[in-house]
């Protein structure tokens, strides 16, 4: 989020949660009402209309006290289909109960007048308070997989277990990213507090003229800073853009679109800093003539895409596979003393995946053991086609969870086998 929408969220105070107990009997029939219904998917265009400068705030209002419940109710029900082991830690217990409270304040405004002015700044205000609750939401849920992984090691490491964890957390993420995507539009928008005027082609969040090389640019910069601080050295890093189907633009001219910057920004910067990192470790860190980055943004009919390439050495077949799986990372875990670290945790994959997933694009990663690895970004280029992707909680997502479908294998391969019971047969004896 840019700074503007942290100096929104301020105005909200401390915040306290309700405990579980309170909420818990008193909101179930409301989260089922409510999950019974499917969120409403928005395009980019969706958004501009939403929130432009001459819609009123209280169409936006009237939109979200409907459908931020929806949302928050389909991602509520699939907290009880999780694991008792991994649903009863602590740090799940923690992000229950802000979800829970969330959903109960937003309720409170279900009856209320649109056009009351004073309705509009209390919504605002409890929106701001929504955002600086779940502003950790991501960290503690990463400690309830960890206090998982400890009190049961061995089941933690079960095909069945790692499969409903990896469904139930890219499902939860990216509705936290589509929840976030709501509230900050308003806010930006709406909020008495908004301060846009220094953003120029800005609607809320959205960059109507996205600048996707300068991004880059600045994502390499941040990323150099940080490979320079922890390995003191850094790879140099070229930019090309091409942009072929229009025959009147030149080579250093910038290529454009309707995007969010901030979730562009998040995945640049994830992709080039495992990049540079690469490339420094598998040359040692040693001399100034390590082999370039090269980024290449291409603008094609209906497709931005963007390529990222380094000669790090490459990534292991056997290990592509983990890459986007949440608390995975080929970087020691960090000490708490360390700062900002240049890996280790092993969401920023996984994380950046969904983001460019979020609008309909796609993040996925080609790479040649022992040479290097090409990382690529593909985003819709027309507002009209940047679609959400979200969870929609139903019997299909139910059925998602259940820890005995992945127990028998229908392929003779080794890593489908695994965790199952190999009794050879005894034909022929």
């Amino acid at each position: 989020m840019r700074l503007t929408l942290r100096r929104l969220i301020k105005v909200a105070g401390s915040v306290s949660t309700i405990p579980r107990r309170a909420l818990g009997v008193q909101l179930t029939d409301e989260v089922d009402k409510f999950s019974k219904y499917s969120p409403t998917t928005l395009t980019l265009e969706s958004f501009i209309k939403l929130t432009t400068d001459k819609t009123p705030a209280n169409t936006s209002f009237k939109f979200l006290k409907q459908e931020l419940p929806v949302r928050f109710a389909n991602i509520m029900r699939e907290f009880r289909l999780l694991p008792p082991q991994l649903y009863n830690t602590p740090s799940v217990q923690t992000v229950e109960d802000w979800y829970e409270q969330s959903f109960s304040e937003i309720l409170q405004f279900n009856s209320s007048d649109p056009q009351d002015t004073k309705v509009l700044s209390k919504f605002s205000e409890t929106l701001s308070t929504l955002l600086m609750r779940h502003a950790s939401v991501v960290e503690t849920m990463a400690g309830g997989v960890l206090e998982m992984k400890e009190a049961h090691p061995g089941l933690a490491c079960e095909r069945p277990m790692q499969r409903c964890i990896q469904y139930f957390l890219d499902r939860f993420y990216m509705n936290r990213i589509g929840l976030r995507m709501l509230i900050s539009q308003h806010l930006l928008m709406f909020s008495e507090e908004n301060n846009l005027k220094g953003q120029p082609n800005h609607i809320g969040d959205i960059d109507l003229s996205c600048d996707v090389l300068a991004i880059a640019e600045e994502a390499y910069k941040n990323a150099r800073f940080l490979c320079e601080q922890f390995y003191l050295n850094a790879p140099e890093c070229s930019f090309d853009c091409r942009n072929p189907y229009d025959k009147q633009s030149r080579s250093e001219d910038p290529i454009t679109m309707t995007y969010v910057s901030s979730h562009l920004y998040h995945m640049l910067f994830e992709l080039l800093k495992n990049s540079l990192r690469a490339v420094v470790e598998h040359y040692d860190g040693k001399g100034d003539d390590l082999p370039k980055i090269n980024v290449l943004v291409c603008k094609g009919h209906s497709d931005v895409t963007i390529k990222i390439s380094d000669q790090g050495g490459g990534i292991r077949r056997s290990d592509l596979e983990n890459l986007f799986c949440y608390t995975y990372s080929s970087a020691p875990k960090p000490l708490a003393h360390e700062g900002t670290p240049l890996a280790g945790y092993g969401y920023g994959l996984p994380l950046s995946h969904l983001y460019a997933r979020y609008f309909n694009g796609d993040l996925w990663l080609n790479s040649v053991d022992g040479f290097g690895t090409d990382a690529m970004i593909c985003l819709k280029l027309h507002a009209c086609d940047a679609s959400e992707i979200i969870p929609v909680y139903g019997k299909t997502s139910q059925r998602k969870y259940s820890m005995e479908s992945d127990h028998v294998s229908d392929w003779s391969d080794r890593l489908s086998n695994r965790g199952v019971d190999r009794k050879r047969s005894t034909v022929g004896h």
